[in-house]
């Protein structure tokens, strides 16, 4: 899930941190002089953990007042998104064709935060160049990063974690965590005068290697202490005959990982195997179809999964929504894809993989139109990284490309729809440049990327590829992708202010629907707009009843979506007619859907007329909303698309504030606003006042005027144009 607080996104432990006093002062103390300080050390020594514990002492007592966020590379593949990564772990969403990099130093640069990149090391010069450019950027930013090699970022300092010695008071550690892990499986278990000695010899042999510790405790469901011993000294000299190289201590990792594949009954290591092609946690569903083989039922995965768990090959997560999902921790992946490449099935288990991540954004496509949009939506995000593997999976060899395309276009309810526009259009282009093939797939991910082009102020690359999504389909007679090429191609005529040929556009793209049959949440979006051109002309009544009529389809079908704009069309309307207390009330539900998906345009679109309502009664509370709006329009794009329709509300709260609090008091009030998290926005947007008076609304103080007044035709344009103001258009 996104991380909705501004105090950062560490995980809760689940289980009790054993030992690394000394460990956690050393890192405490550079992180006060230092701005990026490196965990290094063997993988299993227990880096991600340690430095989410260190993290979180960090935010508590140095006073990072921007939080600890905790950024997941490990299942990154693609050094491109690395910084999507970061981005995605802040919450922070970005619909501007900016580069990522540039939307992080921006969000970055005036707050003292503290960012933990945990396992660098496949992504080390990727994740090294970001360091560095956000570093320069952002004073108050410290970076805690963990990786089994240094990123050599300039002032860089490295704390390398060691495993528990047996020399020091780390003996005892590694005992304790053993110990505390071992209970975990035997509640009664406890080191005593009748196994503490072979408890110790078990934590030299493992050299203190806490992965390896863990490993060894999952074991006490089958083996006494002492079995232990002796199974593992057998693993040692097998592994050590088969030609184990490297450090002594990668070998006793691979030593305790190899112990536990040799544990397991041949079924469980085949699962194992196969497992490790997902990118990150999934549930049984994913197993069954992904895993499944002859060899491998899928009506045996239920207890194969529980075999492996017990095991402490897989991890369980119980999830807020009461899902039980599983996952492979790195080096354990690792080890199972090292298998899965000797048995000769990695192709054709990555191709499953992503077969299964296709259907489900197909299914996605279709419930997006449906009561459980917001389901889709968190499904989506929890999926992430195994989508990712897909698309890349699809874009690695070219008798997939074509399923790329088709995978990347058929995300576009997440892309568009949960503000994740930056990195569908990097997929979207990947996928476009990878096969210029004039089919269907290709079709849909022309159309796909030319809608998020236009959200992002990019009108010029968008049209070219709506013209050529359009040409393409007539070609090929593909009645549907002409459809949404005509629709979005009306969008980009809205958003340049162009009402005729916006109206004409979707109207004929609503004729198309009619005839195909089509009725999805696109659909209804292109009647929104519809309506949007109707008001923005002055026809407020036909406004209403497209928005009316909207609202009733999304009624009866669950969509919430494309109604949070029909509400922000009706919003700006009841403004028009004077009803403020009607236009809050519609203002605010929209911020409210529109949050919950995490879209950024209709979240700022709402703000600006709730700062606009605000203004009647408390201007510089208004101020403090437009700065807050302005924030998030950083990471939209331009300004109220550079549109005067869509300015319209903006214009006129800003008149109303700087005529109440002058140009030095508006210019502070909105920085305020400017300095407010996407959250804390909404948040406060939500919360301000309802005027106090009926009608029009009270006037600030010492300025006795109406919220909406009525100037000369082309004297500003704040009513609802009409005739003169069509006749400019």
């Amino acid at each position: 899930m996104r991380p909705h607080a501004s105090t950062g996104n560490l995980p809760a432990e689940l289980n009790h941190f054993v030992g690394r006093r000394r460990e956690l002062s050393d890192v405490a103390d550079l992180l006060k002089r230092a701005h990026i300080v490196t965990v290094s050390g063997v993988g299993g020594v227990g880096k991600t953990r340690f430095a989410v514990r260190a993290a979180a002492a960090a935010a508590e007592l140095e006073g990072f007042s921007g939080g600890a966020w905790l950024v997941e590379l490990a299942p990154v593949r693609d050094p491109a998104l690395v910084e999507h990564a970061v981005a995605e772990a802040l919450g922070l969403t970005d619909h501007t064709t900016r580069l990522p990099r540039a939307t992080l130093a921006a969000h970055l640069a005036g707050r003292e935060l503290l960012l933990v990149l945990d396992c660098c090391e496949r992504q080390v010069e990727a994740a090294a160049r970001l360091a560095e450019t956000l570093l320069r950027q952002a004073p108050g930013l410290r970076i805690l990063a963990t990786s089994r090699q240094p990123l050599g970022v300039p002032g860089e300092h490295v704390m390398v974690l060691e495993p528990f010695a047996e020399d020091d008071d780390h003996a005892t550690d590694a005992v304790e965590l053993f110990a505390d892990r071992a209970s975990a499986v035997l509640p009664d278990f406890a080191v005593d005068g009748s196994n503490r000695a072979a408890v110790r010899e078990l934590c030299r042999r493992l050299d203190g290697i806490p992965l390896a510790l863990e490993l060894a405790a999952g074991r006490l469901r089958a083996l006494s202490v002492d079995q232990i011993l002796e199974r593992l000294d057998d693993r040692f000299t097998i592994l050590t005959r088969r030609g184990a190289t490297g450090p002594a201590r990668h070998r006793t990792l691979r030593t305790a990982i190899g112990w536990s594949h040799e544990l397991c009954s041949p079924r469980e290591r085949l699962l194992w195997a196969r497992l490790a092609v997902f990118a990150a946690d999934f549930d049984l569903e994913a197993v069954e179809y992904v895993c499944a083989s002859p060899e491998l039922p899928a009506d045996a995965m239920v207890d194969l999964v529980a075999d492996l768990v017990d095991k402490s090959v897989l991890m369980r997560r119980d999830t807020a929504c009461g899902a039980v999902r599983y996952l492979l921790l790195d080096t354990v992946r690792e080890y199972g894809l090292g298998w899965l490449r000797e048995l000769g099935e990695e192709q054709r288990t990555r191709a499953r993989h992503r077969d299964w991540y296709l259907g489900f954004a197909t299914w996605g496509e279709l419930e997006w139109f449906s009561a459980r949009q917001a389901q889709v939506a968190r499904s989506t995000d929890r999926e992430l990284a195994n989508l990712r593997a897909a698309l890349e999976f699809s874009l690695e060899d070219p008798q997939e490309f074509r399923i790329g395309q088709f995978l990347a276009g058929t995300l576009w309810f997440y892309w568009v729809g949960c503000g994740r526009l930056a990195e569908g259009r990097y997929w979207l282009e990947r996928a476009l440049a990878a096969d210029e093939t004039p089919t269907g797939q290709r079709a849909k991910a022309l159309w796909v990327c030319g809608y998020v082009s236009i959200l992002q102020g990019d009108g010029i690359a968008a049209l070219g590829m709506l013209h050529e999504c359009r040409q393409l389909a007539l070609d090929t007679g593909n009645a549907t992708a002409v459809a949404y090429a005509v629709h979005r191609l009306g969008c980009g005529a809205l958003l340049s202010d162009d009402l005729p040929r916006a109206k004409a556009l979707f109207e004929e793209a609503l004729g198309h629907y009619r005839t195909l049959g089509e009725l999805n949440s696109n659909v209804i979006m292109a009647e929104v707009e519809l309506g949007m051109v109707a008001a923005f002309s002055g026809e407020l009544e036909r406004g209403i009843e497209i928005c009316e009529a909207v609202r009733e389809a999304c009624e009866d079908h669950g969509e919430r979506w494309a109604l949070a704009y029909a509400l922000y069309t009706r919003a700006v309307i009841a403004w028009w007619q004077e009803d403020p207390a009607l236009a809050r009330q519609l203002a605010a539900e929209c911020v409210r859907i529109n949050h919950e998906f995490r879209d950024m345009v209709g979240i700022v679109l709402g703000i600006e007329v709730l700062a606009l309502l605000t203004a009647a009664h408390d201007a510089e509370e208004a101020a403090v909303l437009q700065g807050a709006a302005g924030g998030i329009w950083d990471m939209v794009g331009l300004p109220v698309f550079g549109s005067r329709y869509f300015a319209i509300p903006h214009n006129r709260c800003e008149e109303l504030c700087r005529a109440e609090l002058g140009a030095v008091g508006y210019a502070r009030a909105f920085a305020r606003g400017s300095a407010l998290g996407l959250d804390a926005a909404v948040a406060r947007a939500l919360a301000s006042r309802e005027a106090t008076r009926a009608g029009t609304g009270s006037a600030p103080a010492g300025n006795a005027k109406p919220a909406r007044p009525r100037p000369e035709p082309g004297a500003g344009g704040y009513d609802a144009p009409g005739a003169d103001e069509r006749q400019r258009a």
